[in-house]
């Protein structure tokens, strides 16, 4: 038992009771709690975009053949649009089979459009291919550390890493500079992961403490069916997926068991981005493979999000009685295909997106957003969850159709023959075991 609290998974599971305990006692106490978890993901945030440039560069300097980035970076894209298009059209099949809304008969005229105001006026941000292209491409270098835009980010990333590597032997003393520093950056990282618990520990409480625990019962149904939802794409799609790569999808998440007890308690999958990428090079896969799919994926791979996202505006549809066609289903499709790709980094994305993918079927009315807002936390958890698994399972699949992953190495590691504590992990070097 004393090893167990000892370890960071076990401190997590500790401050995530603590949190339920006394966001039923004293929810007072608990929702002013609320400051620890933001903190903790500011906190976590403050390092990324320079950690995702950092390894992004070291990555592609390190592979050397800038065609094989490049075939990396496509492939990856080609296997979000995949796999997500199966999210999207899993979250219609489930809301078309079990119809969550049907029987609620709301009158959107009796809606308070005031309380959807703030992500309504925010759909210019996310609509429209151009626009999201527009969007990614940076101002200026400083503006995007600035804004923590990880695509913009990543793109200055791979120009950067790219030019670098152009310069052979003349840029090498720039390379190892980044190096070292993505190496310290990971040491800070390592000192912030040991403030989880009390991160964990304010987020669940502030939820408890303001919501209650029987909260979900107002629309018990959709968080329920999008739970059963993303556990079948998780075991079932990707665990399908991941045994044809070669792994168990069981071992992957018992590997990361900790990364997903924070992203749980925090709803965040922010909160762990340094580590996931940390835990992946040291599961074997090669650092450039790494630094390309997990930053791409944080935009373009969200396959839970993708399944919330079609789901719950079938919902709305139903709650407010809105027939739809098999066009509209397709048009919903087709819509949330673009929309779900512009989620990452907008305030409040997914009733932010979900505004932005009523407002292109206007049979449905957009004010509906008031009946899923009480429940956004909620389903958040499953999104972040998901959200991560898919991105982790993405860069193994990826990695190993590429040849960039150990295979030796990544088994021992699955099996538990290498330690693979999140703290063990950071304060490890730069280069992979």
């Amino acid at each position: 038992m004393r090893r167990f609290f000892a370890s960071l998974f076990g401190q997590v599971v500790a401050a995530l009771v603590l949190g339920i305990v006394l966001g039923i006692a004293w929810p007072d106490f608990a929702v002013a709690l609320k400051p620890l978890g933001d903190g903790f993901i500011k906190l976590i945030k403050m390092a990324i975009a320079p950690l995702v440039f950092g390894v992004v560069v070291h990555g592609i300097v390190g592979a050397g053949d800038l065609r094989k980035v490049g075939r990396v970076g496509l492939k990856a894209l080609i296997y979000f649009e995949a796999v997500t298009t199966l999210a999207l059209v899993l979250g219609i099949v489930l809301a078309y089979v079990f119809a969550p809304g049907a029987g609620m008969n709301i009158d959107p005229s009796t809606l308070d459009a005031k309380a959807i105001a703030s992500y309504t006026d925010r759909v210019g941000q996310v609509t429209g291919t151009v626009d999201f292209l527009m969007k990614i491409i940076p101002t200026t270098i400083v503006d995007a550390f600035a804004k923590g835009d990880i695509l913009q980010v990543l793109i200055i990333a791979i120009l950067f890493g790219s030019g670098l590597a152009l310069l052979g032997e003349h840029g090498q003393p720039l390379a190892q500079s980044i190096e070292r520093i993505t190496a310290v950056l990971f040491k800070i990282i390592g000192f912030i992961v040991r403030l989880a618990p009390l991160g964990v520990l304010g987020a669940v409480a502030f939820t408890v403490g303001k919501y209650g625990i029987g909260s979900l019962r107002q629309l018990g149904m959709l968080v329920a069916l999008f739970y059963v939802g993303v556990a079948f794409f998780v075991f079932v799609v990707l665990g399908a997926i991941l045994r044809a790569a070669g792994f168990s999808i069981l071992k992957l998440m018992a590997y990361l068991r900790e990364e997903l007890m924070v992203v749980a308690g925090t709803a965040s999958s922010d909160s762990v981005l340094p580590q996931i990428m940390r835990k992946l090079e040291r599961l074997g896969i090669r650092d450039s493979t790494v630094g390309l799919v997990i930053p791409t994926g944080y935009s373009f791979n969200l396959d839970a999000f993708s399944l919330y996202l079609t789901l719950a505006t079938v919902f709305i549809a139903q709650a407010t009685n809105t027939p739809l066609s098999f066009g509209h289903l397709m048009l919903i499709l087709g819509i949330a295909l673009l929309t779900s790709k512009g989620a990452h980094g907008v305030p409040g994305s997914a009733i932010v997106v979900l505004a932005a993918t009523l407002s292109a079927v206007p049979e449905i009315p957009v004010i509906g957003l008031v009946l899923v807002l009480s429940i956004d936390w909620f389903v958040g958890i499953a999104r972040a969850l998901g959200n991560l698994i898919g991105n982790c399972v993405a860069t193994v699949v990826i990695a190993a159709w590429e040849g960039d992953i150990d295979w030796a190495q990544a088994h021992r590691v699955l099996n538990g023959e290498v330690a693979t504590d999140t703290a063990a992990v950071l304060d490890s070097p730069l280069a992979k075991a």
